[in-house]
């Protein structure tokens, strides 16, 4: 959010408010009033969506999951926003200002003052509903733009309008925690460790300490409704960089056991085939070869009222270089 110097003119303090705002005075503002804990839980006072990460992924590697589909979370969404008071709060120095023109004004006087269809801000209401306007994606992806309705009111108890996409609901609100899930790093240790050699099976796994399911839940506490979204590991796919090697199994896709994907390499099992891993059939050179380890992750959500079901799978990848040298023979 821009942080404005302040000034002694109220007028230019109006139209840069303003400005930011699509053509029914919507400005899409993304920010919520919240106290968040030193465990990541947050808390609100004020309407729109609350996202409690405290049990996501974290440190540098973690990161967000593509979908395996076309589908994408909301780039925006109406969630609620104000009380009458703070709506005519938010609006009558707009007005004031006349930096939008007599008609826009006028237009808006009619809506929000004259009753066509709320009535001086609907402040007979008060304690009984809540404006609700636009909120955006912070990142901005295609699409942010496109909640353009007009700001609107809903009773306390009764859903948003249906005819209004991306309101939220306890599904809307598990489509946005996706966009909030972050999961663990996918670089999987390797035996060999350091290098590895041309026909020798590479062993690959994924500690189960570090590779466990992960939750966003997204809340309005306003009008008591939640949802949390919940990422569960199921496979691994291997890629070896190079089509000069074999994986294992055929398919390059490890699926989930016990919690792990893939077995740590002990002594002894150096004449068994890995259940998971790669083996190159040609050096390296001076170089390397990028390994591309990708975890596809189940999401499912539950929600209020018992409401609750699957998302898209997402998935999240890492690269990391091999390096593959020959055998060498020993002459004597």
């Amino acid at each position: 959010m821009t942080v404005l110097t302040l000034v002694c003119c109220s007028v230019f303090a109006a139209q840069t408010a303003f400005a930011g705002r699509d053509k029914y005075g919507n400005n899409g503002d993304n920010q919520q009033s919240a106290d968040a804990g030193e465990d990541g839980t947050v808390s609100v006072t004020v309407g729109g969506v609350v996202f409690d990460r405290s049990k996501n992924g974290s440190g540098n590697t973690a990161g967000a999951l593509t979908s395996t589909t076309s589908w994408s979370p909301p780039p925006c969404w109406y969630a609620p926003k104000y009380t009458p008071e703070q709506l005519k709060k938010y609006l009558e120095p707009t007005w004031e200002a006349g930096s939008t023109g007599y008609e826009w004004d006028a237009e808006q006087r009619d809506r929000y003052v004259n009753g066509h269809p709320y009535k001086d801000f609907n402040k007979d209401k008060t304690g009984k509903g809540y404006f609700w306007d636009s909120f955006v994606n912070k990142d901005f992806p295609p699409g942010w733009d496109s909640c353009e309705k007009p700001i609107f009111w809903v009773d306390q108890g009764d859903p948003p309008p249906a005819n209004i996409e991306n309101a939220v609901t306890p599904e809307v609100l598990a489509e946005l925690a996706y966009a909030e899930v972050r999961v663990p790093s996918t670089k999987v240790t390797l035996a060999p460790a350091a290098q590895t050699k041309v026909n020798l099976p590479t062993w690959a796994w994924l500690d189960a300490a570090d590779f466990k399911p992960v939750s966003v839940t997204a809340s309005v506490p306003v009008i008591g409704i939640a949802a949390t979204a919940t990422a569960v590991p199921t496979s691994l796919r291997i890629e070896p960089g190079t089509k000069d090697a074999v994986t294992y199994p055929a398919s390059g896709v490890c699926a989930i056991n016990d919690g792990r994907i893939g077995e740590p390499y002990a002594k002894g099992k150096a004449n068994r085939t890995p259940p998971c891993g790669v083996k190159y059939l040609r050096s390296s050179g001076d170089g390397t070869y990028p390994l591309q380890a990708t975890v596809t992750w189940k999401i499912t959500w539950t929600g209020t009222g018992g409401t609750g079901g699957d998302l898209p799978d997402g998935t999240f990848g890492a690269t990391q270089d091999v390096a593959v040298q020959e055998i060498q023979a020993v002459n004597r």
